[in-house]
């Protein structure tokens, strides 16, 4: 009689981690690393946790805290904490970026008058466009001046950081471009109010000048309070005003995307407008109505400026400086050309309308 072999029972494997225990550990670096950068900005007004966390996260890989992945214990390490990195620098990312518009109010940016309204817009225009033909003129890649010239007219790492998740750019590309918002921004904070004097102007125009000119959020509220109470109310509502452009900036980028991959099949294309800036103009629109409690907008600013903070160190984490480095002096050359636009514009545009 011929035994019957029996099949081999299928050898159980381990289960998969679910996807919110994975990233976990991750997150909570990224978190650690934002209320670090909260931290900072208490004691330092001028600082934002923005740039504080993506410091920490740049500080946190080459100092090799975060050793790039490879066989033994410390790779372990990071393939750990990289499911939520990555969490962090995406998803989270967008929704802090739609959070910023429940900082907006368009009844605030149009009381600035018609005039100012076109300087916004001027500055923004005017500094993208200059900044992308001089870094094709240094021969710099259009995804590093694309970044530069968005953080310098628009709203510095925020600004970086949402045309990154239109555009896939590189770690090294957004830490560099950062970094360099950080540099020139934190420059201009004592420059601006110092010029100011220097060209007779008056404190509201001062005021109007930093708002039109200054990268970062922080960096113009530094600078309005050098310069007077009544600068930093109206330095403040023009940056808003240069943070609203960047709905209509990121539409058009995504749109532009859209036709560089064309109509291959094998190709994901993005959305015709990203959805997280669809979020940013519908709280923008919510913001307006007036029916947000002030407590509201206050908690939704935490959490917006939390969920950017992860996500800058989780950018951060990804940057080797030595590649930062390969880069050369261009982008530097390029950032300091796109400040001096920037300034140009918005200084002549407040002389021609106040």
């Amino acid at each position: 009689m011929t035994a019957q072999l029996s099949e081999p029972k299928p050898v159980a494997q381990p289960a998969a981690p679910s996807s919110v225990a994975s990233r976990l550990p991750g997150l909570v670096l990224c978190a650690i690393a934002a209320v670090v950068g909260l931290g900072v900005t208490k004691l330092v007004p001028a600082a934002s946790p923005l740039l504080v966390a993506i410091i920490l996260g740049v500080l946190a890989a080459n100092l090799h805290f975060l050793p790039p992945s490879r066989p033994g214990h410390l790779g372990l390490l990071r393939d750990h904490l990289r499911p939520g990195l990555a969490f962090a620098s995406r998803p989270l990312l967008r929704v802090g970026v739609a959070l910023l518009g429940l900082q907006l109010a368009l009844t605030d940016v149009a009381a600035l008058g018609p005039g100012m309204l076109v300087v916004i817009v001027a500055v923004v225009t005017i500094g993208i466009t200059a900044t992308m033909a001089l870094g094709k003129l240094l021969k710099i890649g259009r995804t590093q001046r694309l970044l530069i010239a968005c953080g310098f007219s628009i709203c510095g790492a925020a600004a970086v950081a949402a045309v990154e998740g239109v555009e896939d750019a590189d770690e090294t590309e957004v830490a560099t471009a950062v970094g360099l918002v950080v540099v020139f921004g934190t420059l201009m904070i004592p420059t601006i109010p110092l010029l100011g004097r220097v060209l007779g102007l008056t404190e509201l125009q001062t005021g109007l000048w930093a708002g039109a000119s200054i990268h970062e959020v922080a960096q113009v509220v530094a600078a309005g309070g050098v310069i007077g109470a009544t600068a930093l109310g109206a330095a403040v509502v023009v940056k808003l005003g240069r943070v609203l452009m960047l709905a209509p900036v990121l539409a058009v980028l995504s749109v532009r995307k859209r036709r560089m991959l064309g109509d291959a099949a094998d190709i994901k294309r993005p959305p015709l407008v990203p959805i997280f800036v669809l979020g940013f103009i519908a709280l923008v629109l919510v913001r307006t109505t007036g029916v947000v409690p002030a407590e509201v907008v206050g908690g939704a600013k935490v959490v917006q400026t939390v969920l950017l903070a992860m996500a800058m160190f989780a950018l951060g984490c990804g940057v080797r400086l030595a590649q930062v480095r390969s880069m050369g002096i261009r982008p530097m050359v390029l950032a300091a050309a796109s400040t001096v636009i920037v300034v140009t514009t918005g200084l002549t545009g407040v002389l021609l309308v106040s």
